[in-house]
């Protein structure tokens, strides 16, 4: 393996390190509001919003959702999970996108959930 590939793979994995610890300093400021937590695959989104002892108060996927664009099928979680946060009362988060870039489905996601007035 050549030297320039194995720096390459380990400025990636930094990258993603320097990212993950900088959402994490953001979001452990705000312990006293749960986290709207969001992860994502090559298909589909998830979020979930968790409190301070790690309880699931909502949870949305598009694993449902078989018809759509990957951007709607964000919209649609962000709709989800902003309609099942206001029944359980919860109006106020932290946006945790782990170290997902603030991008395409995960962008649309937050501001479908703003939309909602779930607010963080």
């Amino acid at each position: 393996m050549s030297k320039k590939l194995t720096n390459k793979s380990l400025d990636k994995s930094n990258r993603y390190a320097r990212r993950k610890h900088r959402v994490n300093t953001v979001v452990k400021k705000f312990t006293s509001h749960p986290r709207l937590l969001v992860n994502r695959s090559n298909a589909h989104v998830q979020a979930q919003i968790i409190d301070a002892s790690w309880k699931v108060l909502a949870f949305a996927s598009s694993l449902k959702a078989k018809s759509g664009t990957k951007s709607e099928k964000a919209f649609a979680v962000g709709e989800d999970i902003a309609k099942i946060a206001s029944k359980n009362g919860v109006t106020k988060v932290v946006f945790d996108r782990n170290w997902h870039l603030y991008h395409w489905r995960i962008k649309r996601l937050a501001e479908w959930a703003r939309s909602w007035w779930l607010d963080f």
